[in-house]
């Protein structure tokens, strides 16, 4: 029994229209089984004229020797501040205590310090806390190992502090910011941006003469007298260690 004639010209239109999908199957099935390391191969032919040359290799090669001369350069720093750290407590006297800061508040760092001594180191609430460069703020509460800090850039901290350029005096305000505000009891304090700012001489809440910090702006029209906004010298978000004033 033969094939009907139009059976031919059917089958080519059938295998025309589903061989795209056969080879298509078998393609895939091929990246299934060889987990792809076809087309690896493939990518690493294409893209082997643009691998890293000497050039290249030249450029990463000093890049590894900038990192490790960084690597070097930081670890020098880490390795003077411990011997800083370790000669101030070594170097303590009486009414002085070093402490370490053993932590801070990422999002509030002007507002309080944790110190690795306490009540039983002789800290005690109201004790000055001084950092490298000035005043920092307060003691606000200890434990038996720990103490809190309050620093001067704390909302409602409040020291007297004076202008030792033309005598003036004037109190400092924690408002939240990295920059106390410094209001003057003067109408006419004659400051000028750039003046230090100490602690008061008559000063007995915290040590007089004691650096604060400087002047980076005024406001000689604020009501009811002249104000100014104070960089700290000893900047609270910098320091690992304090020393307390317990006397």
């Amino acid at each position: 029994m033969g094939v009907p004639s139009w059976a031919s010209p059917f089958r080519l239109r059938y295998w025309r229209r589903i061989w795209p999908w056969v080879l298509l199957s078998v393609g895939l099935a091929f990246v299934r089984l060889s987990k792809g390391a076809g087309f690896s191969d493939a990518y690493a032919f294409l893209s082997r004229p643009f691998w890293p040359g000497p050039a290249q290799r030249e450029w990463i090669q000093k890049g590894m020797q900038l990192e490790q001369q960084a690597r070097i350069r930081l670890l020098e720093e880490d390795n003077k501040r411990l011997r800083e750290i370790l000669s101030l407590d070594r170097s303590s006297k009486a009414g002085v205590v070093s402490a370490a800061v053993i932590s801070r508040t990422p999002n509030g760092w002007w507002q309080q310090l944790e110190l690795g001594k306490g009540q039983i180191n002789g800290i005690a609430p109201g004790n000055a806390v001084l950092g490298p460069g000035g005043l920092l703020g307060t003691i606000k509460s200890v434990t038996p190992t720990t103490s809190r800090v309050r620093l001067l850039t704390a909302p409602g901290s409040r020291v007297g502090i004076w202008l030792p350029r033309t005598k003036r005096h004037g109190i400092l305000i924690g408002v939240g910011t990295n920059r106390p505000l410094l209001r003057f009891l003067d109408k006419n304090p004659q400051a000028r941006e750039g003046d230090v700012v100490s602690t008061s001489p008559a000063s007995t809440l915290v040590p007089p003469n004691v650096p604060v910090g400087v002047i980076q702006s005024l406001e000689n029209q604020a009501v009811p007298a002249p104000q100014a906004n104070v960089q700290l010298i000893a900047a609270p978000e910098a320091i690992d260690w304090v020393q307390v004033q317990t006397r």
